[in-house]
């Protein structure tokens, strides 16, 4: 801009020659100048007054825009946003059938120290064991004054802990976000969950990682994004498994049993309703595994499926619903059942002495009978024996989705002749999981047609192999009632349920060889309803002794029968079963050859 002079030297001249003042001149111009310069202000403030009003009205409208989405949209809890990264491990929750919450996660936080920021590390130390009365306040002192430059304090604290360790003021206290498992209902079905616990980690995030149990059998899928945290629902129903656990821990008590397991289990799909093994432990602070002695003394022992046992007389029902498949035998079918028996350099006896004479074979099954069922064993023959009990499951680990099925693999006698196959007909020489017991009594109550258990809610399963037919299934489930209403398991009966069962009583294998004289397995395997058959409960205590009118008992139709009844008693309501009258449905008599009226040696 090209600036006007205040005394231009031609108007100054001439002024000079006309006599005018030269002064007013300068004065002029000088006013010119000034009106100017006042007019560009007054157009600068006016452009940044327009700009400010433009800017308000944004803000303004902008406020007015978020109030108006916020007050049309639905309200929901606000959430507490923290800082640092974000934690790896959103594993999913896992539920009931119900949908009922059995594992969850939960946001803590750890707690940690960076030594070289710490005002006063002694002090610090001290606190923090009285917050922690696990912590060592020498072990503290040394770390804190020593040359390290950064401790672990705490994998997890609470919110009071958290905020007891605030008050403490001690800037080098750190802590650091964490997702840990939480386990709501604490020690129910504490085997079958497993536990969790922290893998890879750093002090912004951890990565929860199963242990045992569906939570390490389904780590992956827990774990994995793209189910977008979707729960996994088991079989169970917590309710179930709750009353199950209460009457199992009553019973044990009574029964002064060193331990006890009960598995619940729908026929027609295989999923378990409950399982429990006792004692058992809570998941959220799982106790250290054993590392000598016996693995059935710990807690984390799960008898259910990882158990071996010999048990017993519940085999039985195995020998004589095949005999009676292949049409060997019927229910009324008379067998010499005098005993002792003998095969080869051995005897076979009964319990407690007794000599049966002749039986039928639904009064071998009823009064139990050992050498009535080794008769009915050496019709089939060990190799028809060996495969049917093979078609059972009796050869393999169950296929339950747990991290401990495989260890639960049966003992099966590597050799079969003749004194095996006799021994393993009565419940010895081949030990199995309670598990396995169950999955046998639901293939025969599912009219013959192989069940695999499962612990998935709604999983489809193929139709199983057919390994018994319908008929033979129907009459092996009868003679089980038989044995309730009149036989060694009178005491699981249950008014308005028609149990069905078998009673077994085992010796306990000495880890040296042999048998005690004073130690048992007792197992109960039942049907319920017999006439339409839904369940399968086997119950077992493990080293039971009971004291009865008789003197002191170890049987299980004194010991794990009755506990079985009230777990029934207790359970049958929740499952939706009424009681009904019971409606006694004939044998069916199968033409024989007149050969085989009569069995004997």
């Amino acid at each position: 801009m090209i600036r006007t002079p205040l005394r231009p030297l031609a108007r100054i001249l001439r002024a000079r020659e006309t006599g005018e003042n030269p002064d007013a001149i300068e004065a002029e111009n000088r006013a010119q100048r000034h009106a100017a310069i006042q007019e560009r202000a007054r157009g600068s403030a006016r452009t940044r007054l327009f700009f400010m009003s433009c800017a308000f009205a944004l803000a303004f409208g902008t406020v007015g825009a978020k109030m108006g989405v916020l007050a049309a949209s639905q309200p929901s809890e606000p959430r507490v946003q923290t800082t640092g990264a974000q934690i790896i491990s959103q594993r999913a929750d896992i539920t009931d059938r119900h949908g009922r919450v059995l594992a969850t996660n939960l946001l803590t936080h750890s707690l940690y120290a960076h030594p070289q920021q710490m005002v006063e590390p002694e002090r610090a130390a001290r606190e923090l064991v009285r917050i922690f009365p696990d912590l060592e306040v020498e072990r503290l002192d040394k770390d804190f004054t020593g040359k390290r430059t950064f401790v672990w304090i705490k994998k997890k604290i609470s919110p009071e802990q958290m905020q007891a360790v605030h008050d403490i003021g001690e800037p080098g206290l750190l802590f650091g976000p964490r997702e840990m498992r939480l386990y709501p209902n604490g020690h129910i079905a504490a085997h079958i969950l497993g536990g969790a616990t922290f893998g890879k980690e750093d002090v912004a995030s951890a990565e929860v990682v199963g242990v045992a149990g569906v939570e390490k059998a389904f780590d992956h899928w827990l774990r994995d994004p793209a189910n977008d945290g979707a729960p996994l629902m088991l079989s169970l129903d917590l309710t179930v498994q709750a009353a199950m656990e209460e009457v199992l821990g009553n019973g044990m008590k009574v029964m002064n049993a060193k331990g006890a397991t009960g598995i619940l289990m729908e026929i027609k799909t295989g999923e378990i309703v409950a399982m429990a093994s006792l004692p058992d432990f809570d998941p959220n602070d799982r106790p250290r595994p054993l590392l000598k002695g016996d693995p059935s003394d710990s807690p984390l022992f799960n008898r259910a499926v990882q158990g071996q046992y010999e048990l017993g007389s519940t085999f039985k029902i195995f020998p004589v619903a095949q005999a009676i498949d292949l049409k060997l035998v019927s229910p009324t079918t008379m067998i010499n059942a005098k005993a002792p028996m003998k095969i080869g350099k051995y005897l076979i006896n009964e319990f407690r002495g007794h000599n049966y004479g002749t039986l039928s074979v639904t009064d071998i099954i009823v009064k139990s009978s050992n050498v009535g069922t080794v008769r009915v064993a050496q019709l089939l023959g060990p190799d028809r024996q060996r495969d049917f009990l093979q078609k059972l499951g009796f050869f393999d680990p169950t296929p339950i989705e747990m991290s401990e099925a495989p260890t639960g693999k049966p003992l099966v006698p590597k050799r079969w002749p003749a004194v095996t196959s006799a021994t393993v007909a009565f419940g010895h020489g081949l030990a199995a999981s309670p598990l396995h017991l169950a999955t046998a009594y639901a293939t025969v109550a599912n009219g013959g047609k192989r069940v695999m258990p499962t612990l998935i809610h709604d999983r489809s399963q193929r139709g199983g192999e057919q390994v018994l037919s319908p008929e033979a299934a129907r009459i092996a489930v009868q003679m089980l009632r038989q044995v309730v209403v009149r036989g060694s398991g009178r005491s699981a009966n249950v008014e308005g349920y028609e149990v069905a069962g078998k009673t077994g009583t085992a010796d306990k294998p000495r880890p040296t060889g042999g048998y005690y004289g004073n130690k048992v397995v007792s197992t109960f395997a039942s049907v319920f309803p017999a006439s339409d058959p839904q369940y399968v409960l086997v119950l077992s205590l493990d080293e039971p002794s009971t004291i009865g009118a008789g003197g002191e008992s170890r049987t299980a139709g004194a010991t794990s029968a009755p506990v079985a009844a009230e777990v029934i008693r207790r359970v049958a309501p929740l499952l939706g079963l009424r009681p009904s009258t019971e409606t006694q449905l004939p044998m069916v008599e199968r033409p024989l050859p007149d050969r085989l009226k009569l069995v004997s040696n």
